[in-house]
Order: structure tokens, then C-alpha cells, then sequence
């Protein structure tokens, strides 16, 4: 277990062998069901759980030093969260008072891991269905404390800063406004929250869900804004699966604030990787995104924002 600095790219690798040891789908007992060795007891509604395959320890060795490339150690920590019990509910079928429960143990992991002084960056996700390589199908997410800021992140800080110096202005704030002027790829919105695939979108229905006011990490969501929140991920989640006459498989990864310190000009917000791009055609990144770092949207983002618009969601029908 150890880090790998990539001197071409400037970025870390993770390296971890012990991963490759972790459970796959087809497991005699699932390990995150009440029962099992990890949780003994069905007494709860959501977990965080120490995840036993993990890319980052913080107990991580040193490792030796290179003559010519840099290591350091991959100190950090990976937690499993545990959505609820039962294996066969997934996030998007959770009432809006679970999964405002589920927002309050994100936020409560943030704040208590950004106290750890080697914890520069909290990363909270899910991957969901096989398409995506998931490995055990309980519903859960997880989460990845990292000793770095990763560099999606901070290409982000770094053009919210630019932003905010050259204008004065949120740059996400200032988005939300234009989405919300135009208007054409807004997906759903209530009083707290909207839900919208960018004009500069990445992937068919790689939707944003941003919160209206400005703050910098989940934790300081209210109360009402944390069931605006939920009511806003179960109704793109509901949408998601009736999109396409199957359940959908999605990346969902929270980009809030680094640990400690203040960022004013970063807006925290929920990005939606979902792979497919129609019913039963998946999208790839090839080589254009992969080698050379460019995307191509087949589609226009109004056309996939009209589609999900009109897919019925929880609240009601199309």
C-alpha cells in the first residue's frame, strides 16, 4: 500500500494490492446484511463501517525510497456507508426520511475526518450496478479521506478561485442562474435544490444537483435543507430507473470543500456519471476522453435534459 506520483500527469496513484483480494458478487452470505461479522446487529437504519479492503490506511507503512521516482505512504482512510439493512432497497426506493438520515451521517463522517490532520480532502460516492464494476450489490456507498486534494477537485478550486477573483461572483452560483434563465436543461427543482444537465455536460444524463444557497460543504446544509435535498436525489434516482425500463447504474460522487480551512468561492454540489447513453447502448470513454482527455457528447445536453424531464419521478407522473 503506498502512493505513486505520476511526474507526466502531476498526480497521485494509489497503489494497493490487498484490493484485489476483496469480495465479488456471487459471496455465500453478503457481508453488509444484518448477521454478518461486520454487522452483527440489525439495530440500525444507516452505518459507516471501516472498509476491510482498503486503498488508503492510517496506518499506512512508509515505503522504501526510489532513486528515481516519488512514493509516499497511502495514509488515509476508506469506510463503507451502509444505506440500510435490507439488500434489495436501493437509495432510490429509501423514504425521504431515510435518506435524510443518510445526508446526516455523510455530513457527520466530514466533519469528524476533516479533524484528522492527514485527511486533506473527504470524498463521498457510490457506485451503483454492474455496469460500473460494482462488486457487492447491498446498496451502500462509500467514502475516501484522502491525504491530497484529487485533481478533478482541484481543477475545480482552481477556476472557482479564478472565477470568484475576476468577477466577484460564485462561479457555480453564477451557473445555476444561467441554467435557470434558459432553462431548457433543468431536470427538477424545489425551494432548496435544483437539478440540471449543464450546457457543458460530459455524459448523456450526467446531471448536477447543486443546492441554491451557497455553502461549501454538505455539513452546513439545514435542517429543511437536508430533506430538500433528499426529496430532490429520490426523485432524479426514480427518474433514473424508469428512464429506461430497467434499473440504472450511476456514479454519484459529492464534491464539497477541503478539510479545514475556507473556500468561499466553492459551492458544493452532486455529480451523476451514469454510463448509459440509450436504452441498452452504453457510453465509453474511448480513447479521444481517455488518452487524450476530450470528450464527445453525441447528443445535445437539451435533448438527454428533455428526456428526463418528462421520465416520471417519484412525485409524479409525466
Amino acid at each position: 500500500m503506498e502512493l505513486r506520483w505520476d511526474p507526466l500527469r502531476g498526480e497521485w496513484i494509489i497503489v494497493s494490492a490487498a484490493r484485489s483480494e476483496r469480495p465479488l458478487l456471487k459471496v455465500a452470505k453478503c457481508p453488509f446484511c444484518p448477521g454478518a461479522p461486520e454487522v452483527p446487529d440489525s439495530n440500525w437504519r444507516v452505518k459507516s463501517l471501516p472498509n476491510k479492503f482498503p486503498s488508503l490506511s492510517p496506518d499506512a507503512p512508509e515505503p522504501p525510497p526510489h532513486e528515481f521516482y516519488r512514493r509516499a505512504p497511502a495514509r488515509g482512510v476508506c469506510e463503507v456507508i451502509l444505506y440500510t439493512p435490507d439488500h434489495n432497497t436501493p437509495l432510490s426506493n429509501l423514504t425521504i426520511d431515510h435518506i435524510k438520515e443518510l445526508i446526516d451521517l455523510w455530513a457527520s463522517r466530514f466533519v469528524e475526518l476533516e479533524k484528522l490532520d492527514f485527511i486533506k480532502y473527504v470524498y463521498i460516492f457510490e457506485n451503483k450496478g454492474r455496469e460500473i464494476g460494482v462488486t457487492l450489490d447491498h446498496p451502500h456507498g462509500q467514502l475516501y479521506g484522502f491525504p491530497f486534494i484529487p485533481p478533478i477537485i482541484e481543477r475545480e478550486l482552481k477556476n472557482c478561485e479564478e472565477y470568484m477573483r475576476r468577477t466577484g461572483r460564485c462561479l457555480l452560483c453564477d451557473i445555476i442562474q444561467e441554467e435557470k434563465k434558459e432553462g431548457v436543461r433543468i431536470v427538477d427543482e424545489n425551494k432548496g435544490f435544483i437539478t440540471f444537465l449543464p450546457f457543458f455536460a460530459r455524459l448523456p444524463f450526467g446531471v448536477f444537483v447543486c443546492p441554491k444557497r451557497h455553502v461549501q460543504a454538505l455539513h452546513e446544509l439545514d435542517t429543511r435543507e437536508r430533506f430538500q435535498l433528499a426529496d430532490s436525489l429520490k426523485e432524479i434516482l426514480t427518474k433514473f430507473d424508469n428512464l429506461l425500463g430497467h434499473p440504472f447504474p450511476y456514479m454519484m460522487v459529492l464534491h464539497q470543500r477541503p478539510a479545514r480551512g475556507d473556500y468561499p468561492y466553492f459551492h458544493f454540489h452532486i455529480e451523476f456519471y451514469p454510463p448509459y447513453r440509450e436504452r441498452n447502448k452504453l457510453k465509453f470513454f474511448a480513447s479521444v476522453e481517455t488518452g487524450a482527455g476530450t470528450v464527445t457528447f453525441d447528443y445535445t445536453p437539451e435533448e438527454k435534459a428533455a428526456e428526463l424531464r418528462v421520465a416520471k419521478g417519484y412525485r409524479r407522473a409525466p
